[in-house]
């Protein structure tokens, strides 16, 4: 496991819960020392990745998109032999997937990419993961993704699924999408959607806010319990949501949501989908609406754009952007 963030320690740690054996290693050696505390094996540097690995080796690497990956990751290609398998279990350009698992591919080694969404509850909850690769490798790693996903639990099965011969995968909580880059394109177009949820409930709130406003005729206004509103919406309401918990428990905690400046930022996911719409053709008014809210929302600021970064900091520990 290859950076070991938010995201990767945690993965480590529910893969060692799962019996599997990690190797650790972080730019940060007190991160390294913390999971090696808890069973896995340190490494000091990827040369070190590579030597403690038993063949056929699984480099896992979980980094930021961009350059920490696309470094991280040629690098890799260097120390790996045939038959070796590296796989992006971040938020990379799907493009840049397919570049790669070409290179790799050139060299003996399987490329694989892990759309991976749970944030910072994956440990306990278990992560969706959505997956590019080619079959073969995909089924060798299938321990490794049963592991991390969520499992059956106690969602009721969809009707007219659980034929004999069906696959079960993504009732469990992960898929084989399709080919190199398959995985990320469909964990993209999910924060997307994610962005145009969470603008929703952040307009929504923000109007009920707003009712209290002295513009508005006196027997008009309401001042409405925006806590207790969230709170009956949890329960039994067609728009109840994890997203909406996390709201709910944000504003238990501060109804005004003072410790948030609402300068909202984005990861990179949306732009991408709306490029992936004009490329398609296909018309994307939400999401395209909800992305330049975020851009929007660094200028001038609304309750609204507190309440999404409350979302964003209680399903990834995201950190606003600075001031």
């Amino acid at each position: 496991m290859i950076g070991l963030g938010r995201m990767g320690a945690n993965i480590a740690r529910r893969l060692m819960r799962g019996g599997h054996e990690i190797v650790a290693f972080d730019r940060n050696p007190p991160l390294v020392d913390m999971l090696a505390g808890e069973g896995a094996t340190a490494a000091a540097s990827l040369e070190e990745v590579a030597a403690k690995l038993e063949s056929p080796r699984i480099f896992w690497v979980m980094l930021p998109a961009g350059p920490p990956t696309e470094s991280t990751i040629k690098t890799l290609m260097g120390l790996a032999s045939p038959g070796d398998i590296i796989i992006d279990g971040g938020n990379s350009f799907y493009k840049d997937d397919i570049r790669r698992a070409k290179l790799c591919a050139m060299k003996g080694l399987h490329y694989v990419d892990v759309g991976t969404s749970g944030g910072v509850w994956g440990l306990d909850r278990g992560y969706c993961m959505m997956i590019g690769g080619d079959a073969a490798t995909l089924d060798s790693l299938d321990p490794l993704f049963e592991a991390m996903a969520p499992g059956f639990g106690t969602i009721a099965r969809t009707p007219d699924r659980g034929g004999p011969n069906e696959d079960t995968r993504a009732e469990k909580g992960y898929i084989h999408a399709g080919p190199a880059g398959s995985g990320h394109f469909v964990k993209m177009v999910h924060n997307g959607i994610e962005y145009g949820l969470m603008q929703a409930y952040a307009e929504g709130f923000d109007i009920l806010k707003g009712k209290s406003s002295a513009k508005l005729p006196e027997d008009e206004r309401f001042d409405l319990n925006l806590t207790d509103i969230a709170e009956v919406w949890r329960r039994g309401s067609v728009i109840s949501s994890w997203l909406l918990d996390l709201t709910a428990t944000a504003l238990a905690k501060d109804q005004m949501l003072e410790q948030f400046s609402g300068q909202v930022a984005d990861s990179g996911e949306g732009h991408w989908t709306i490029e992936a719409a004009m490329e398609e053709a296909v018309p994307a008014y939400v999401l395209s609406a909800a992305l330049f809210a975020r851009y929007r929302s660094r200028v001038d600021t609304t309750f609204g754009d507190k309440l999404l970064s409350a979302m964003r900091f209680g399903f990834g520990g995201h950190v606003e952007m600075p001031q």
